[in-house]
C-alpha cells in the first residue's frame, strides 16, 4: 500500500513536470530553432521573401557560399536550408548590379507597416542622395518577425536579450553580399526597436569596412555602440524624443490624452505598438534632423563615385 501511494506521487509529480517542462521547451525551440525571418522589397509588406529567380546566372562558386551559409545558420532541416539558399541567391541577384544596400529594419514587432510610414521618406530620401552621387541602389526590408502568436513569443524574447540570433541572422545574410561582391556597400538601416537589431548587427560586422548605419529613435533601455560607421539619431530637430530619452510621464500624458481623444490636431506623438504615444518619436525626411544628419553622414562616408 506505502509502494502504491509513492508510486502515485511520482506519477502527480512527472505529470507536473510535463506540465511545465512542455510550453517551455516549446518556448526554448521558438526561440532558438525555429526561424521566419527573411527579406522583401518593399518596407512593411506583409510578404517574408524576395521572388524566386532563375538562378542559372549566378556563379556555382556563389551557390556553394549560400549553401555553405545556410547550413551554418539553419542546420540540416531541407526545407529550411533550400529557403535560405533561395534568399541569398535572390538578394544577391537583385544587389549585383548595385553600389549601396539599404537594409531596413522596422520598429514594432518587426512587420508593421504603420510603423515605417515616415521611414518610407526617409528610405526614398536616402535613394536619392545616394543616386544623385552616382550610386545605384536598391533598398531592401529585414522582416524579422512573420505573423502570428509563436512569432511574436520569439520576437518579445529575442527582443529581451538584445536579438542575439536574429543579428546573428542578419549579420550572415550581409556578409554573404559583401563577401560575393566585393565593390558593393551595406547600409543598416533601422528606427525604434528596430535600432537595436541594427546595432547589434553592426557590432557584429564592425571590422568590415563596407558596412554602415542609420539609426533613429533608440529605445532608453538600449545603449547603442560608439561606432565611427553608425549615424544616431535621437531628435528629429523639431521635439526631443520621449521615447529615445526616457521621459514616461510625458508618454503617459500623451497616451491618455490620445485615448481621450483630447490630443491637439497639431501634436504628432509616435506611435509605440499601436496604442502608446510619445512625443517627438515621429521622424521623417522632411524634418531638420532627419535630412540634415543622412546627407551630411552619406557625403562623408560615400561622396560621389563621379
Amino acid at each position: 500500500m506505502q509502494e502504491m501511494k509513492i508510486f502515485k506521487k511520482i506519477t502527480r509529480l512527472g505529470l507536473v513536470v510535463i506540465i511545465i517542462a512542455a510550453p517551455l521547451l516549446t518556448v526554448i525551440w521558438i526561440i532558438f530553432f525555429d526561424s521566419e525571418a527573411g527579406m522583401a522589397q518593399d518596407a512593411g509588406i506583409q510578404s517574408s521573401s524576395l521572388p524566386l529567380s532563375d538562378y542559372s546566372s549566378v556563379p556555382q562558386s556563389v551557390v556553394n557560399a549560400a549553401v555553405q551559409m545556410a547550413a551554418e545558420v539553419v542546420g540540416n532541416n531541407q526545407k529550411k536550408l533550400q529557403n535560405f539558399v533561395d534568399q541569398l541567391l535572390a538578394t544577391y541577384i537583385d544587389a549585383k548590379n548595385s553600389d549601396v544596400v539599404v537594409v531596413f529594419n522596422p520598429g514594432g514587432w518587426g512587420w508593421n507597416a504603420s510603423h515605417t510610414s515616415g521611414w518610407g521618406s526617409i528610405l526614398d530620401g536616402m535613394k536619392a542622395q545616394l543616386e544623385s552621387e552616382g550610386y545605384q541602389t536598391l533598398v531592401l526590408n529585414y522582416r524579422r518577425t512573420s505573423s502570428g502568436i509563436a512569432a511574436i513569443f520569439k520576437e518579445f524574447f529575442e527582443a529581451a536579450m538584445r536579438y542575439p540570433n536574429k543579428a546573428r541572422d542578419l549579420a550572415m545574410r550581409i556578409k554573404f553580399l559583401t563577401d560575393n561582391l566585393p565593390d558593393l556597400r551595406v547600409i543598416i538601416a533601422g528606427e525604434s526597436t528596430g535600432t537595436v537589431i541594427s546595432d547589434k548587427t553592426m557590432i557584429i560586422l564592425k571590422d568590415d569596412p563596407r558596412v554602415y548605419s542609420i539609426q533613429t529613435g533608440t529605445p532608453f533601455w538600449h545603449k547603442p555602440a560608439e561606432l565611427d560607421r553608425t549615424l544616431l539619431i535621437n531628435s528629429n530637430g523639431a521635439t526631443v524624443d520621449t521615447f529615445s530619452y526616457g521621459d514616461v510621464p510625458a508618454m503617459i500624458w500623451a497616451s491618455v490624452k490620445s485615448w481621450f481623444g483630447l490630443s491637439s490636431p497639431n501634436e504628432k506623438p509616435g506611435n509605440i505598438l499601436f496604442w502608446l504615444r510619445a512625443p517627438g518619436h515621429d521622424y521623417s525626411w522632411q524634418y531638420p534632423g532627419v535630412y540634415n544628419g543622412v546627407v551630411n553622414f552619406i557625403k562623408k562616408n560615400f561622396g560621389s563615385k563621379n
